[in-house]
């Protein structure tokens, strides 16, 4: 069955693209969860609304060497006044602290570049 690996949805054979979330569906027996994915395993090190900022970070994170992952709650079936889903990024607890850093450096470089404009 398709599968989206960002939402974690199921959908019937046929659909291609994740209506959710726009990300091109795999099928489910490719796809491939973390072999320790359990809440002891992972800490959120980030959170956000805007899932655009939550991948960006997620890139940078992976192209870093760490591992990290999105989990979000967002249900574009129900439209809402405001966004008040929470995304949230998570990294193996033993990346933990090297994450945090490189978010914290991350952000710092973009304040500066913004308070140069």
């Amino acid at each position: 069955m398709p599968f989206c690996p960002k939402c974690n949805y199921e959908y019937i054979e046929g659909i291609t693209i994740c209506p959710d979330c726009g990300t091109h569906l795999v099928d489910e027996s490719v796809y491939e969860k973390p072999e320790d994915w359990t809440e002891d395993n992972w800490e959120v090190v980030y959170t956000s609304n805007e899932d655009y900022e939550v991948e960006m970070l997620k890139d940078n994170l992976e192209s870093a060497g760490i591992t990290a992952a999105i989990l979000q709650q967002k249900d574009r079936n129900f439209p809402a006044p405001g966004d008040l889903a929470v995304i949230k990024l998570l990294v193996r607890r033993e990346d933990m602290e090297a994450a945090l850093g490189f978010i914290q450096k991350v952000n710092t470089e973009n304040n500066e570049g913004e308070e140069e404009s």
